[in-house]
């Protein structure tokens, strides 16, 4: 399982031309679902990202997390992140999880992160073509990969 967690001012998301999900400060998460994926990580994904401390404290450290500045999630779910391409120059997104499998995984993340204490978790439209407007606060980006853990 792969995320992509930047933090925001605001993002949203809009599926032919109508608003799906909107929040203030937070996290706009873009998870992508991969093969043989589990709830296990979904689950560690959504701790870890609960108590990721990248909001700053009154010195300018970036020690709060997003409970500490009262934030949301807006969760994206993005095979493309799956993508492969040792070979070529056009992605191979047979690494992904067949659509039925990642949107139960999707689900079951966005409830692990309500599960974790975030009170508002946004989404976006499974599998359908949308529109995200994301405003990175920083810019903080960070990579998170499951298959990265369970390595090590």
């Amino acid at each position: 399982m792969r995320a992509v967690i930047q933090r925001v001012t605001a993002s949203s998301v809009c599926v032919d031309g109508e608003l799906k999900g909107n929040i203030g400060k937070g996290f706009n998460v873009l998870l992508g679902v991969m093969q043989g994926d589990t709830e296990a990580q979904a689950e560690l994904l959504a701790r870890k990202i609960s108590t990721l401390r990248v909001f700053e404290d009154e010195n300018e450290k970036m020690n709060l997390d997003i409970h500490d500045v009262n934030g949301s999630v807006l969760a994206i779910s993005q095979f493309t992140l799956c993508a492969d391409l040792k070979k070529g120059n056009r992605p191979s997104f047979f690494p992904s999880a067949p659509p039925d499998e990642a949107e139960k995984l999707y689900d079951y993340f966005c409830r692990c992160l309500e599960a974790n204490g975030i009170s508002k978790v946004e989404r976006g439209v499974f599998g359908a073509d949308m529109k995200v407007e994301i405003h990175n606060d920083g810019p903080v980006t960070i990579l998170m990969d499951t298959d990265i853990w369970d390595k090590r």
